[in-house]
């Protein structure tokens, strides 16, 4: 389930499942032949609402208003069909009395033969007309799916049948109404996963590496077992929402064949699906599925179910026969709907084939580019930026020797600056390419970041017109150096606690937030530090011409131990630097 851009958000989005009842427009042309919710739960056996006509008998051309009622209900759909044979297209059409609460859908490319719900707004209550056809069978019989609310709903509840005048007397055929398949029975796992098999019968992604389902509840686990033309399925992780994994031929969400186990009223729905793209999955019958299983226990949901390794002439189902990358998310549930993935899904570093080649694998929840994004900008504006304003700013008296023309302060600090504007460049570019585009997704993080990239590209071209040390414009110079680069590196934090949020790159919580405060803290906590000893080392060296009080120090000698105090600190300083880089970068290594 990769994506186009970072949300991520991320950014929490409710997943609209498709169906009768989550299509808040009504656009529901997709369960008209089966009038079915395609969002996987047990319709209710006895229905609540009812249909009703203004007339028993029609003639081709008639007009009858149809009437649906009951309890306050969301969704709805409302067909006619052939009562001899309820498998038959829809018959005839309707006409809408009010426009506001229902509409016409055009099925089996009839139009107007069926009519749905405009918005998920409660309603006891549609009225429409229905216009008999010229070619209308002897007897039509009204059926209506109703949905109540998410996973409360209503399938083919049937209505009233009304006859040609001269029709026979309509007689119940076997199959009046077409029955719903049978779910496949569920049953209660009895032992939690094992890891023993991982990389000799089992294909396996675990994440954290190596973590073991049955001894660790913080390990997210996916297996799969061939057997024979079968492929067993075993899920595992630390969830009250839901578990799902996908298989896809690209990095990208869309056009994959997933699978969702959903946690509800202590049970576990598993539920095959299709992703459309970046949005909410759709959700698919469950005929396909065999053997399907579930367990919760302190805080972890595991599921398994068995499926055929092809599955001719089903749609959405993937050969297993070949290789792809594989996702594994979770997130948040509530009353059966299942919500955006918190964090970013785990993803294979490469394609692989599931039943032929058993594998212990792991994944990653973040690119490597933006991986690499991250790096470069916390090497740029936590090391080597911070590091160069500290010289700049304290040691000038420390290296004033002139070193290939300059004086060795101004060259190192032009070096460090330079790099940063070059590691900042690299970097910005790197979610551009990664996304193909802008991130809408990514609140006000890329907005910082392009302001950063702005004025680390204006720093130094405005240090290369730096007006002589006696010119009056020198002044000026100084002061719009130094505004914009502490600008610079305040908007440059500021947009790192952002992205460090965002789903594409989603360090481990609260520790991220810690080390850059941390980070913060140590920075202005040196700075200080320096200043405090900057003021104490120039009293030392007044030379008052009172006789009273004598010469203190030499400034010779106060000098020199302010020299070597300076260099601890940024020893320390850097030290301390390197330690704050090294824990990022490892904790960017380990998503």
């Amino acid at each position: 389930m990769a994506v186009p851009g970072f949300t991520l958000g991320a950014l929490i989005l409710l997943l609209h499942i498709s169906s009768v009842a989550n299509y808040p427009n009504g656009k529901v042309t997709k369960s008209c032949y089966g009038m079915i919710p395609e969002h996987g739960h047990t319709p209710q056996s006895d229905p609540v609402h009812h249909i009703s006509v203004s007339q028993m008998t029609f003639r081709p051309g008639d007009q009858l208003k149809v009437t649906l009622s009951g309890p306050p209900f969301k969704g709805f759909l409302l067909e006619a069909r052939d009562a001899d044979d309820l498998s038959r297209s829809p018959i005839g059409s309707f006409t809408l009395i009010d426009s506001q609460v229902s509409q016409l859908l055009t099925c089996e490319d009839i139009q107007g033969s069926a009519v749905s719900h405009t918005s998920p707004s409660k309603k006891t209550e549609i009225k429409v007309y229905w216009n008999a056809p010229n070619s209308a069978p002897n007897h039509v019989q009204f059926l209506a799916t109703v949905v109540e609310k998410y996973k409360i709903c209503w399938v083919k509840i049937p209505g009233p049948i009304i006859s040609q005048p001269n029709a026979f007397p309509f007689t119940t055929p076997e199959a009046t109404i077409a029955r719903l398949s049978t779910l496949p029975p569920v049953s209660h796992l009895t032992t939690s996963f094992s890891a023993l098999d991982c990389g000799n019968k089992k294909f396996c992604i675990r994440n954290p590496l190596n973590c073991d389902p049955e001894k660790e509840h913080a390990c997210f686990f996916l297996s799969f077992t061939r057997d024979d033309q079968s492929v067993m399925v075993e899920m595992s992780g630390p969830s009250k929402g839901y578990l799902s994994f996908a298989f896809s031929d690209d990095r990208w969400m869309g056009d994959d064949d997933a699978y969702v186990c959903i946690h509800e009223d202590q049970t576990v729905s598993i539920q095959p699906s299709h992703l459309m793209g970046r949005s909410h999955p759709v959700m698919d019958s469950r005929d396909t599925l065999e053997d399907m299983a579930w367990r919760l226990e302190d805080g972890v949901m595991q599921c398994s179910f068995r499926r055929n390794i092809s599955i001719p002439g089903v749609k959405n189902r993937f050969d297993l026969n070949t290789s792809y990358y594989i996702f594994l998310a979770d997130g948040a549930a509530d009353d059966g709907r299942i919500y955006k993935h918190s964090q970013r899904p785990l993803i294979t570093y490469e394609k692989h084939d599931v039943i032929n080649s058993p594998k212990n694998v792991g994944g990653s929840r973040s690119s490597l580019l933006l991986k690499a994004h991250g790096a470069l900008m916390f090497v740029a504006w936590v090391t080597t930026v911070s590091i160069g304003v500290l010289i700049a700013r304290f040691f000038k008296p420390v290296w004033s020797k002139v070193f290939f023309g300059k004086a060795a302060w101004f060259q190192v600090h032009r070096l460090l600056m330079l790099t940063t504007s070059a590691l900042t460049c690299i970097a910005f570019v790197l979610p551009f390419i990664y996304t193909g585009g802008w991130s809408w997704y990514a609140g006000y993080h890329p907005y910082l970041g392009c302001i950063v990239m702005v004025l680390a590209v204006l720093q130094p071209l405005l240090a290369a017109f730096r007006p002589a040390l006696h010119d009056p414009r020198r002044q000026m110079f100084n002061w719009t150096h130094w505004s914009m680069g502490t600008a610079a590196r305040i908007i440059a934090v500021a947009a790192m606690f952002l992205g460090m949020d965002l789903p594409g790159l989603d360090l481990p919580g609260p520790w991220k937030t810690y080390v850059m405060i941390g980070f913060v803290a140590w920075h202005v906590g040196t700075e200080i530090v320096l200043e405090i000893h900057a003021y104490r080392l120039s009293r030392k060296g007044e030379i008052l011409d009172d006789a009273r009080i004598q010469i203190l120090q030499s400034f010779t000698v106060a000098e020199a131990e302010g020299h070597a105090f300076k260099k601890a600190v940024l020893t320390i300083y850097i030290c301390g630097n390197v330690t704050f880089l090294i824990m990022f970068l490892s904790a960017i290594n380990s998503l």
